[in-house]
């Protein structure tokens, strides 16, 4: 956690959602909302991928806001499946006043920031490696940054090229990065910093 990094509570469709946030020094041009990977393997809003995204969103100018899904550190209710979990992130923009917020997710988070993403006007989202092989994830807006390892282990790069292939969506390639980016954090950081406008 950044020295920076405020805790705020927002109140969700299971109980109390627990957030971290990071602010850019002066005013923020949005709102970036990050999701953490899957809540029964491990993953929290401290998780290092996501950490690596917010300080490259704070980077980038905006507010990162981090909440831990239902079922997560001091956040109230149980994991769904990925069913609340998506209701979890929809208000958690509503608190955050986000009108066109950035989405972004790695793993279990990529998947229920796209299927966010279906529902709400993003300004933009950013997947890293997004849960193809888990989940139902539907099909993004052109110039959704979609981010994978080579060697990741987790959800094969082939298959995230066949989700992304019918929508002509390019993936950037981290060369030898596995699924949690070992190693590969400020290569994951640069692959956003430089390919956002």
């Amino acid at each position: 956690m950044r020295a920076g990094t405020r805790r705020e509570t927002v109140a969700g469709p299971a109980g109390r959602i627990e957030c971290a946030v990071d602010e850019p020094a002066g005013t923020p041009r949005g709102v970036a909302l990050i999701a953490h990977p899957h809540p029964l393997f491990g993953g929290t809003l401290d998780n290092k991928v996501v950490q690596t995204l917010a300080r490259a969103f704070v980077e980038l100018g905006y507010a990162a806001w981090r909440p831990n899904f239902r079922g997560v550190g001091a956040s109230e209710g149980r994991h769904d499946e990925g069913r609340g979990e998506v209701e979890d992130l929809a208000a958690v923009l509503a608190h955050a006043k986000a009108a066109k917020p950035v989405l972004a997710g790695f793993s279990f988070g990529a998947a229920m920031q796209a299927k966010l993403g279906a529902r709400v006007q993003a300004e933009r989202m950013a997947l890293v490696g997004v849960a193809v092989t888990n989940f139902e994830v539907p099909a993004v807006a052109q110039g959704t940054l979609v981010i994978h390892g080579e060697m990741d282990e987790t959800i094969p790069l082939k298959a995230v090229l066949d989700w992304a292939r019918p929508q002509e969506l390019p993936v950037l390639v981290v060369p030898g990065a596995d699924h949690f980016f070992h190693r590969k954090l400020p290569a994951l950081k640069l692959a956003v910093t430089a390919n956002w406008k």
